[in-house]
């Protein structure tokens, strides 16, 4: 077998997960179900709201949370791009005083 770079074996290791994916082949399901019930104990701890109304209250803190993710990566994002043009700046300042 050839030697691969470990960005061939990444590539490799990628595709194949897509693959597998693609035709349904993933073992997801019990922990995205595991994941929801989370959301469903938050918006009633004590069961007593009817199912349907559970769900959708689950579904909407769900759809919070995954905001809240976006929003801090967002500003990780941000951090990280300030950070790039401050020290590209002070480079440049740098290399005029140099």
């Amino acid at each position: 077998m050839d030697p691969q770079s470990p960005e061939e074996r990444s590539a490799r290791a990628r595709r194949a997960s897509l693959i597998g994916h693609a035709r349904g082949r993933t073992n997801t399901g019990p922990a995205r179900a595991a994941f929801f019930v989370q959301f469903l104990r938050q918006v009633d701890p004590d069961g007593v709201l009817p199912e349907r109304e559970r769900i959708k209250r689950a579904k909407a803190l769900r759809k919070a949370y995954y905001a809240q993710l976006l929003l801090k990566s967002l500003a990780s994002r941000r951090r990280k791009r300030e950070a790039k043009a401050l020290a590209q700046a002070l480079l440049v300042e740098g290399e005029k005083d140099g």
